[in-house]
């Protein structure tokens, strides 16, 4: 052996050694919080600007703080209120402050009842004398204090009530609220999973009146789902829910007087067939609210201007689009109450400053990127500051911005994914800053030069024991599919060798207007992705046509065929990567969960020639079983587009079937019902499919709790193992072998 021969050999050996000293992931650490990162929880940026709150627990005593810190220096000034100060109760799980911050509402016993709304017992706090003050003896859902702090609103039992602070007095506005028929304040499933709000009352700025939405879900169908728990007999949930095509809650507009205690009904001047009402707010005149008013096809959307004096309206804008609008929380009123607003008009998603009247006064942002959080405006310089994807489309940062679309300053430094929050004046804000290669920290910085002030914290700690474990680089690049550069990332096994052949396993959401190909820090599953490579594996994630940030029109070329064209994008991307000299096209599989399990099921039946196997969890098998707003958003109605639900659903492909499936649910999934799958199940039974699957009892979308996590990914993992790595061991024994024998 010469020289540079033995030289090689020995750094080989080495190298073999390095790595086999590192641990290995496992999937207890996943899950019981080894990986976890360090967060701000509950931020508050109180009304002077110079002093943000937190919500601090106390795990030795069992009790939480809302502690007061100084933006400039970090330092702790005091602690607001602390728990075990207070005789009623031990601990509090969230806060919100009045508008003045005289009060505080501190929630307790809080219950999931969907995936937004709560249940809660909750107490109103004086931050003047100390006192506390129970709102209701039994638990209710969003109270919400008035701008002047005197009162709070809150839904109970369907019904809308306001207790007056001072005097202990209870007034019930609505009295017709009924459980799966009237919900008065309070939004119903559908509005609550898809526009993304529960709260559906809203004080004015001079606290004497409440608008409200009344939902009438009398004749909408109602779905049951089975709960088993551990009693002998089971129970029944049983709750309104819209699948595509039938009956929604019938909307109306309301508005309550707290000095006439008299209730009005809104009007406005056009006449809508089935109609939404997505957002409500009140302009900065007391007498004028705004409401959005949106038709069942989702592709008009109206801003009008309510006079709660006499019920007049005025329509201010309206917006229409051959596909679709995207609802956003985005629409700030100045003090003149002319308005932001953020729209999709010229083809990316930018901000633009309308007049009171509806009148276009400029575009403010402009470009082929998309704008992803609007963060506020400062009166005192007339900037506005918001996120976008201008630095590249898997990367986020925060700009500001002069409202005449002027001085535009990029204000975080580092590529990744950075995330603002303001101070009440806008003079500092604290950034969320992540990278793939870097966990998350915070830091405080100048809003007006974007300039770090001083770090407040970090995951130091965590990259450090990292650094313990074999972790590959996760590798982003575009995969030129259909005609389309799409967003990739790729994770190869620490020890990767090119001249070896690898299975390929593929992760992928792929619903409208989503990303998962993302520069930012590990989510849970990225860690298990890390554990595949560790076992010899390359994963892989595709965002195909449809998903979003790259514009409207690459977004929406889905409309009225959800599934056709995204995996299309997969089993091509998948077929081009089966190509590379380092994967074995013999062995690839894709996964995904909810809208990714819809299309793993549909790649695996389409692309049978393509993929191995696949998993799906949660998966849509049929749009016709999912709600009203989400589906006939991207689809219109099954009445209307039969082919377009059909053409692409699994259920439909099932005799296609050649690899290995593997379909699981949670039992209790009140969002993608198990009704998908059992569907599937029976349509895979008749077709003479095998196949496996797994149900986990009364669990919900997300399928957690106690083991649950832990027994799926490990279900998940013995899946991947016995369909995809059936060469692994062989391969893995060849070079333990190898590497004896050069020893």
């Amino acid at each position: 052996m010469t020289i540079s021969r033995f030289f090689l050999f020995i750094c080989v050996i080495a190298t073999s050694l390095t790595t086999a000293q590192k641990k290995d992931i496992t999937l207890e650490e996943i899950w019981n919080g080894t990986f976890r990162t360090q967060r701000m929880d509950a931020l508050h940026s109180m009304k002077n600007g110079q002093q943000y709150s937190v919500l601090n627990f106390d795990r030795q005593t069992g009790t939480t703080s809302i502690d007061i810190y100084d933006y400039e220096t970090l330092q702790k000034v005091k602690t607001l209120v602390n728990s075990g100060d207070l005789n009623q109760i031990q601990y509090f799980t969230d806060y919100t402050f009045s508008d003045d911050e005289s009060k505080i509402i501190l929630a307790t016993e809080e219950e999931s009842v969907f995936r937004r709304s709560t249940l809660g017992i909750y107490y109103v706090y004086d931050t003047n004398d100390g006192t506390l003050t129970k709102i209701f003896d039994k638990k209710i859902q969003e109270p919400t204090l008035s701008p002047d702090a005197s009162k709070v609103a809150y839904g109970y039992e369907n019904n809308l009530y306001v207790k007056d602070l001072q005097s202990g007095a209870e007034m019930q506005i609505t009295s017709d609220g009924e459980k799966n028929k009237i919900i008065n304040g309070i939004t119903d499933w559908v509005y609550e999973e898809e526009f993304s709000f529960v709260r559906a009352f809203e004080w004015n700025a001079t606290s004497n009146k409440i608008a409200f939405i009344r939902f009438d879900e009398t004749n909408v169908p109602e779905f049951s789902m089975d709960v088993y728990g551990e009693d002998l007999y089971q129970t029944q949930q049983v709750f309104k829910y819209p699948k595509a095509g039938e009956t929604n809650a019938t909307v109306s507009l309301h508005v309550y007087d707290l000095k006439s205690k008299s209730t009005k009904g809104v009007k406005v001047d056009k006449s809508y067939n089935d109609f939404y009402i997505p957002r409500i707010k009140w302009t900065n005149q007391d007498n004028v609210l705004s409401a959005q008013f949106m038709n069942r096809h989702q592709n008009e959307l109206d801003l009008w201007m309510i006079d709660a004096s006499n019920m007049s309206s005025d329509l201010v804008l309206a917006e229409k689009d051959d596909a679709y609008i995207d609802v956003t929380f985005d629409l700030t009123f100045l003090k003149d109450d002319s308005f932001i607003w953020t729209s999709e008009k010229d083809g990316y998603n930018h901000i633009y400053h309308y007049n009171k009247n509806g009148k276009l006064i400029n575009q403010i942002t402009k470009g082929n990127w998309e704008v992803t959080n609007y963060y506020g405006f400062d009166k005192k310089t007339n900037r506005i500051f918001y996120q976008s994807v201008e630095n590249g489309s898997i990367n986020r940062d925060v700009y500001a911005i002069d409202l005449n679309g002027t001085n535009k300053t990029r204000l975080t430094k580092s590529d990744g994914t950075n995330s603002a929050s303001f101070s009440a004046d806008f003079t500092y804000f604290i950034n969320s800053f992540s990278s793939a290669s870097t966990p998350t920290e915070y830091t405080l910085n100048s809003s007006k030069s974007g300039n770090l002030i001083k770090s407040i914290k970090d995951n130091d700690k965590l990259s450090q024991e990292l650094l313990n474990y074999n972790t590959s680089k996760k590798e982003f690049s575009t995969i030129n599919v259909n005609g389309n550069d799409l967003n990739m990332w790729m994770i190869k096994p620490a020890n990767f060798d090119a001249n070896k052949q690898y299975p390929l396993f593929m992760y992928q959401y792929s619903g409208p207007g989503s990303q998962s190909v993302a520069n930012r820090w590990n989510s849970s599953n990225d860690y298990w992705y890390q554990m595949l490579a560790q076992k010899g594996y390359v994963v892989a994630c595709v965002d195909g046509r449809g998903t979003g940030l790259k514009g409207a029109a690459f977004k929406k070329v889905t409309q009225k065929e959800l599934g056709k064209y995204e995996v299309e994008d997969q089993i091509q991307a998948a077929k081009q990567l089966g190509e590379l000299p380092f994967i074995d096209a013999s062995r690839i599989g894709i996964f995904g969960w909810s809208y990714g399990g819809f299309m793993s099921s549909n790649a695996l039946f389409k692309g049978n020639d393509v993929f191995k196997m696949a998993i799906a969890v949660a998966p849509v098998t049929s749009w016709r079983f999912y709600d009203t707003i989400y589906t006939e958003r991207y689809m219109t109605t099954p009445q209307e587009n039969p082919s377009g639900y059909d053409d692409n659903s699994p259920i439909n492909h099932v005799d296609k079937l050649k690899g290995d499936f593997l379909l699981i649910h949670g039992g209790a999934d009140d969002n993608v019902h198990v009704q998908n799958t059992m569907r599937m199940v029976e349509a895979l039974i008749q077709a003479d499919k095998q196949f496996e699957w797994m149900i986990y009892p009364d669990k919900n979308h997300g399928i957690y709790g106690g083991n649950t996590r832990l027994h799926l990914y490990k279900k998940m993992t013995n899946f991947i193992d016995k369909t995809l790595g059936d060469k692994l061991e062989k391969s893995e024994t060849k070079m333990s072998k190898s590497i004896k024998i050069k020893g």
